[in-house]
């Protein structure tokens, strides 16, 4: 018997009894449903970790100030502050490290005209630019120039720009922060959280030694908040974190036996954590798919069992006429194939129409790949061939003269 012929046979076997042969698809549509869907949201969380480490930049650590014990206890975190000017200038000379940028921050009014708003001001230098890719969608940077002579300019997030201004052009406009008058350079073009948890088109950002005059008390003339690092590659970020941990041990003269004052946090590690959670999720929803896929080829091979029983006669004929125990074998098979490769098909409709509607919400994308796709496809002949088989084979054993006395 022709392949052709036998597919086209199975199709009109499915067919006849149509609600008997929905209910046992129903166990791999789900399954397969899972499938896809475990597939597509360990990618999507994959690719909100790298978009979100895209907005904070990458290869980047930040190195803030810690405490030391004090009576057996650590004191919190920021209590003292013990990085400054100098250990940033001399981060940035490390050959591991691509650029290094001291930061002050503080929540400030930002007024202009009658609209005013609390935002964070982030004191820095130019080179924080670079180093956590920050675009601007209109006017220029800071420079090098404005640290040196504390100027009173200021470059706004994107968000701030539109509240302040809607839609008029904030490039040369003088703002108030704090009351202190600062001209408007540029507006940053980003968008996403911050390393500090922050919105990245919610900040103003001005240059460093202006935010010590005017904005920022700190302990000391040259001290900083923290300092953010970027490595030149990504598999020299672990030797840039060692680096720098030598480099300020033996800035600060701190001994071999005592405790840092300071700590280095890699955001690398929230990558890894990230994709940590995506495969747990994936490893949780691929095994309710994993349940769903044996339950559903169980019911499947009841199901041609059953089948077997009630085209005994129709088996003993194809027989009696020529037809071979591999070709009854084949016919079996190949339906319990086609049950799994339409169920497979509306799986994978239904996993589709269910990311579509995830990623129309806009708060988390889900696509569907041409791997999960294949993944699926692949998983759903093999339920076929594994739980059709032996049905399959036990209607090629029949015999003819036995499946002819069979009513």
């Amino acid at each position: 018997m022709k392949f052709t012929q036998i597919w086209a046979e199975s199709f009109r076997a499915m067919l006849a009894n149509p609600m008997r042969t929905m209910l046992t698809m129903l166990g791999i549509i789900i399954g397969i449903a899972s499938v896809v869907l475990m597939l597509a949201v360990g990618d999507g969380i994959k690719a909100f970790i790298n978009k979100q480490l895209a907005v904070l930049g990458s290869n980047l650590v930040l190195v803030q100030a810690d405490s030391r014990k004090a009576v057996g206890a650590r004191l919190k975190t920021g209590t003292v502050q013990t990085m400054t000017l100098d250990d940033a200038a001399a981060i940035n000379r490390l050959p591991s490290v691509s650029g290094a940028a001291p930061m002050l921050t503080t929540f400030s009014q930002i007024s202009f005209g009658n609209d005013n708003t609390n935002n964070q001001v982030q004191g820095t230098t130019p080179v924080a630019f670079r180093i956590r890719n920050l675009r601007l969608a209109k006017g220029i940077a800071l420079s090098d120039e404005d640290v040196a002579t504390a100027a009173r300019v200021a470059v706004l997030g994107k968000k701030v720009a539109e509240q302040l201004f809607y839609k008029a052009d904030p490039i040369n406009q003088r703002i108030r922060i704090d009351n202190q008058s600062f001209q408007v350079i540029g507006v940053l073009d980003n968008e996403g959280q911050s390393f500090d948890a922050g919105d990245i088109g919610e900040v103003v950002m001005v240059p460093i030694s202006t935010a010590r005059v005017t904005l920022v008390r700190t302990p000391t003339p040259r001290s900083v908040q923290y300092i953010i690092a970027q490595s030149k590659t990504t598999e020299g970020l672990n030797e840039m974190v060692a680096d720098i941990s030598d480099l300020i041990r033996d800035r600060h003269r701190i001994r071999a036996d005592d405790q840092d004052d300071f700590r280095v946090v890699n955001f690398g590690e929230f990558a890894k954590s990230g994709e940590a959670i995506a495969t747990g999720l994936s490893i949780a929803l691929g095994f309710v798919g994993a349940i769903s896929l044996v339950v559903g080829g169980i019911g499947i091979m009841n199901i041609m069992l059953v089948s077997v029983t009630e085209r005994t006669r129709e088996i003993g004929i194809r027989m009696a006429i020529g037809a071979r125990p591999a070709d009854v074998l084949w016919q079996f098979l190949i339906e319990a194939v086609s049950i799994c490769l339409v169920s497979g098909i509306i799986g994978i409709t239904l996993s589709a129409a269910l990311a579509a509607a995830i990623t129309s919400t806009g708060k988390f994308d889900l696509t569907i790949g041409v791997k999960a796709v294949m993944i699926a496809t692949i998983f759903s002949c093999a339920i076929g061939v594994f739980f059709g088989f032996y049905p399959a084979r036990r209607a090629s054993k029949l015999q003819p003269v036995e499946c002819l006395r069979h009513e």
